[in-house]
């Protein structure tokens, strides 16, 4: 019988159960044919608050708790002692969800064994340039790296123009949803319009789901709210440090706008079925462009029509399943808000393609089998 390769895939963001969904889909897709072992940080200080490493019952890969230090910064955090001792037991090949310019992937880089591909992933789809000590950080991973994964197209052609990337094996893969989680479930979405206190026969729900800030586009959004002459009623979920601008604004219209923070990402698909369509008009900024858009897969997969602008990543997540505007027109984005609210039949198509493009493009075993084909092409070069 043909021995199993062993893979080690260390990240930080392995210390959120949501976020090892990688490492145990690519353990059950390669089940036989590939040993996953995932090394997280047992302590770290999130974004908002700190998290605390937590296994589940179902978990199909092994997870390493390490220590973390200096971890309240993403670029110059490090892995404890105990990542040295993983590494050197021996893998096959080395995947480290970590960006080749931070600390932590230095330290990565130098603690895989010569001898051991080492795969790395990045979001950067923004050219940029690094201070001392990173942009040296950077130069030795993608030197050491014997081939790299883009979550996303914008990315991998981004990093294409910087010294190095050229030369090393690239994949472009999306992020992954749970198409189990996130589908069409009407009557889960009717309920929490009832807890809202709204009628469910009044006028269709237009929606926004992510971070209340100016790059996620809330002011285009409710300024083409307002230019509406068809009814609408609105729901924004998320939290940021527009909420309160938010909230003035939705005071203005106390029947039609409600406003949620707080909501655990378990509860995301209840209230996205409570919309009839997910509006994402992220705006591009000069240190910021829309990567790849968690929010379109999760809307596409809900089954709820997804209008999205042209900033960044967002065309290609959408491609045909959704509708992409100019990130900067509020006409256009209250022109194709009112077809929609005045279109079900248009809104029924659009629903039926996204389901579709997020069970055959973003669910999470058909992310982690092009993770593992994209690593079988690796060591096949290697060898």
């Amino acid at each position: 019988m043909k021995q199993s390769r062993r893979l080690i895939t260390l990240s930080h963001s392995y210390v959120v159960g949501l976020n090892r969904r990688l490492a145990n889909e690519m353990m059950r897709v390669g089940a036989g044919a590939w040993d996953v072992t995932t090394v997280a940080p047992r302590f770290f200080h999130g974004d908002l608050s700190p998290l605390a490493l937590r296994l589940e019952a179902d978990e199909a890969a092994r997870t390493e708790g390490v220590r973390a230090f200096f971890s309240r910064s993403l670029h110059t955090f490090l892995y404890g002692p105990e990542l040295h001792a993983h590494l050197a037991r021996g893998a096959d090949l080395v995947h480290v969800w970590e960006e080749p310019y931070v600390l932590a992937g230095l330290e990565a880089a130098l603690l895989t064994p010569r001898r051991v591909p080492l795969v790395f992933s990045t979001a950067q789809n923004l050219s940029k340039r690094y201070p001392p000590p990173f942009a040296q950080a950077e130069r030795f991973v993608v030197q050491r790296a014997s081939g790299w994964v883009a979550w996303g197209e914008t990315v991998r052609d981004n990093l294409l123009t910087r010294p190095g990337y050229a030369e090393r094996p690239a994949r472009a893969i999306p992020m992954g949803v749970d198409a189990d989680l996130f589908q069409p479930n009407r009557a889960a979405g009717e309920s929490l319009r009832r807890e809202l206190g709204w009628e469910t026969s009044g006028p269709p729900v237009v929606g926004f789901l992510g971070r209340f800030v100016p790059e996620k586009g809330v002011p285009l959004l409710m300024a083409a709210l307002d230019a509406l002459d068809t009814p609408w009623r609105a729901l924004f979920v998320g939290g940021g440090p527009m909420e309160g601008a938010l909230r003035d604004w939705a005071a203005r219209h106390p029947q039609s706008v409600r406003v949620l923070t707080g909501v655990p990402h378990s509860s995301v698909p209840r209230a996205l079925n409570a919309m009839d369509m997910l509006c994402a008009p992220s705006q591009t900024t000069r240190q910021w462009r829309e990567q790849f858009g968690r929010m379109l897969a999760e809307g596409f997969a809900c089954g709820v029509p997804v209008l999205g602008s042209d900033s960044g990543e967002v065309p290609r997540t959408m491609d045909d399943a959704g509708i992409v505007l100019p990130e900067a027109s509020v006409s256009a984005w209250t022109h194709a808000i009112a077809n929609l609210l005045e279109s079900p039949q248009r809104r029924e198509e659009l629903a039926t393609r996204g389901r579709e493009r997020a069970v055959t493009h973003f669910s999470w075993p058909v992310v982690a089998k092009a993770h593992l084909d994209f690593f079988i092409e690796v060591l096949e070069r290697r060898g």
